[in-house]
């Protein structure tokens, strides 16, 4: 069945916030803008997602406000050769979309705006990211900083309340709805993976890209809007570079294959890795894949509410350090030495980014999504293994929402 999102899972949403936004300042929020991809050409547009978790509204540039007991939305007008290329918003469909009644123009909107807030000390935002985040290596949208150097041209005195924290929170705990999205995403994923790694169609495989192509295909034929983020198809010691996006070397038989996909459905994301062989595995490569499911089943035992993921990690970088202790990759267990061949987090949160919004510091409670990835790299070996499920957080425990797809060492 399919999971739809009426007005009133977004109106239900900005009444939250207000309730937990207890000020009187007029909230501010404002859409993604386009990125230029070359030329005259865009990025494929993604939506800034607590932009989306409170309108629906899959448009650039439009800015959300939320007054007292007033709201509307302010939607720019497009030049009419930009119409002809990407047509035109539909205002009615933007109002049966968000349930917000008010749409105004780029002229009328921000006239109403600006004498609201020549009138206030305070707004309420989304504070802005960094223009480039180093340690990443990347340039963010600059809506949100866009919007902060308007209002502060509008009114120099103003002071800003950052809203993140509050979104954050509400975004963390999945609502039913959500959690029946995600499920539908995760079932796509899953049913996909199993097609394609079944031992007599892996055997068919000559080139990553043809492994990649396959997931594509069974994503989109599944209902699927798309990957939920760029796939990784690794053999071999590619798999020991974390985000190996390239997906364009031959396959081996005597390597491993480690997938990391996730389809999109209904704007929520799934997120799954499996490691495969595609000949018989060879008993080191047994080893380094039970010792990682081994440490995914730890996790597992640990997560309930109630827990903190900082604690968490920690009890999970141990772990897997007497792991690697075992396949004699270390001879002492400190994070420094861990890190080595485990350098990631085993778990982060899940919902409508692969990466998503959620307090770190907060103790889970049911309905929280996150994923469960150890993984243990041995670039000198040419071994790469990681296994991803999805799992939900529930009142006496967790349920792992891609159970259904088999963990086991599967050979080709």
């Amino acid at each position: 069945m399919e999971t739809k999102f009426g007005s009133e899972f977004f109106a239900a949403n900005r009444e939250r916030l207000r309730q937990l936004f207890t000020g009187t300042a007029p909230i501010v929020i404002t859409a993604n803008g386009l990125l230029q991809r070359a030329g005259d050409e865009a990025l494929p547009f993604h939506q800034d997602r607590s932009f989306w978790y409170m309108t629906g509204v899959d448009e650039p540039d439009v800015v959300l406000v939320m007054d007292k007991g007033r709201e509307y939305l302010i939607v720019p007008e497009r030049a009419a050769v930009r119409q002809a290329f990407d047509g035109a918003v539909d205002s009615e469909e933007v109002v049966r979309r968000s349930g917000i009644k008010e749409v105004l123009n780029e002229k009328e909107g921000w006239k109403l705006l600006e004498a609201r807030l020549k009138k206030v000390q305070h707004v309420a935002t989304l504070s802005a990211s960094p223009k480039y985040i180093d340690v990443l290596g990347l340039y963010t949208n600059p809506a949100r900083s866009e919007l902060i150097h308007r209002i502060k041209e509008i009114n120099g005195d103003i002071e800003l309340l950052d809203l993140r924290q509050h979104l954050l929170r509400m975004r963390m705990v999945k609502q039913p709805i959500e959690i029946e999205a995600l499920q539908k995403a995760i079932d796509i994923t899953v049913d996909t993976l199993k097609e394609v790694t079944r031992p007599t169609q892996l055997a068919k495989y000559g080139f990553e890209y043809e492994l990649e192509a396959d997931i594509a295909r069974g994503f989109r034929k599944r209902g699927a809007e798309g990957h939920a983020f760029e796939p990784i198809v690794a053999g071999g010691v590619r798999a020991c570079t974390l985000h190996n996006l390239a997906n364009n070397a031959p396959l081996a038989s005597d390597e491993l294959v480690t997938m990391d996909v996730g389809a999109r459905y209904a704007h929520y994301a799934a997120d799954i890795t499996r490691t495969v062989a595609l000949g018989q595995p060879s008993r080191r490569q047994q080893q380094v894949h039970e010792a990682v499911q081994a440490a995914q089943d730890f996790a597992l035992s640990l997560l309930k509410p109630g827990v903190q993921l900082q604690t968490y990690e920690k009890q999970m970088s141990a772990y897997v350090g007497e792991k690697l202790r075992e396949l004699g990759l270390i001879k002492s267990i400190s994070p420094e030495e861990v890190r080595r061949y485990f350098p990631h987090a085993t778990s982060h949160f899940l919902g409508l980014d692969t990466h998503d919004g959620g307090d770190y510091d907060y103790p889970l409670e049911p309905g929280v999504v996150i994923t469960v990835e150890p993984g243990i790299y041995i670039p000198e070996e040419g071994i790469g293994v990681r296994i991803e499920d999805d799992v939900v957080i529930t009142e006496t425990g967790n349920r792992v929402m891609s159970a259904r797809l088999p963990k086991k060492l599967i050979a080709g």
